[in-house]
């Protein structure tokens, strides 16, 4: 790839991550639009640590709490709002990798396509508008397990190109009545196993392709979407109150009838 390529691409990684508006909608537009070529499994592998690194140093003092709670209860020292929390995360994430596992294959052949991320991006941010109308009050504390269960079935359904993981997740959870910051938070939380478990999956098929590794390219691919995610997440929760989810509802309408003007029209 080309140093263009490799920032845009990176950048468009770091940004739409975590936002509720599907990275996979977004990286598709370059090779469709440009004619740009695939990044290949080593540039994916170095945004997703990047934008790994970016969560896991954001949330780090919520990282270490939760797990010294949850190490706290396994030992028996007694359950908290902490643990319950950290329970809460790994329940949530036990469906999107039981699903991932099941269906990984079939959504990579049959689902990559522009119409289905165009149909998702449209119909997903239609879902996302109503659900912003209908948040409740509930704070992160307030969260059960049943909840948990409830937003990790959503989180599932994220493995369909165009659905957007903090899309479906902040949606599940504002319709189960907590408010924005909730909502975005523990969605923030639900994607750290999320991106480890892909990037570690990924870092063993790159293993074992034996293919060659461009290391600056990479290094600067990671740092560029490490940078990127970091500011997308400080700026979003900084935000959020005062914009709301209609924005990101709107941007979602204008890409998908976009993707369908492509598919049909282009």
């Amino acid at each position: 790839m080309s140093w263009l390529e490799i920032i845009v691409l990176a950048l468009i990684q770091g940004l739409t991550e975590f936002l509720p508006v599907s990275s996979s909608a977004h990286l598709i537009l370059p090779s469709q639009v440009l004619g740009w070529a695939d990044q290949g499994l080593a540039f994916d592998v170095a945004v997703h640590i990047g934008t790994l690194l970016a969560v896991v140093l954001y949330f780090r003092q919520d990282i270490i709490s939760l797990t010294q709670a949850w190490c706290r209860q396994v030992a028996g020292k007694g359950a908290s709002e902490e643990s319950r929390l950290a329970w809460a995360v790994v329940i949530g994430t036990v469906p999107a990798v039981v699903f991932g596992l099941a269906f990984a294959d079939f959504i990579e052949e049959d689902l990559r396509s522009v119409l289905v991320i165009a149909v998702t991006t449209i119909v997903f941010g239609v879902l996302l508008g109503f659900a912003d109308k209908a948040r409740g009050t509930r704070t992160i504390s307030q969260l059960t397990l049943k909840d948990a269960v409830l937003v990790g079935l959503a989180q599932a359904i994220a493995l369909v190109p165009g659905v957007s993981r903090s899309g479906i997740t902040m949606t599940a959870a504002l319709f189960l009545g907590l408010d924005r910051i909730a909502a975005a938070r523990f969605s923030f939380l639900l994607s750290i196993p999320l991106i480890l478990a892909a990037g570690s999956h990924q870092m063993l098929e790159l293993a074992n392709s034996g293919d060659h590794v461009a290391w600056l390219q990479i290094l600067v691919g990671a740092a560029v979407s490490f940078i990127s995610a970091l500011a997308c997440i400080h700026l979003f929760l900084k935000l959020l109150q005062q914009i709301g989810f209609m924005p990101f509802v709107w941007y979602r309408m204008v890409l998908g009838l976009g993707l369908l003007y492509l598919v049909f029209l282009y």
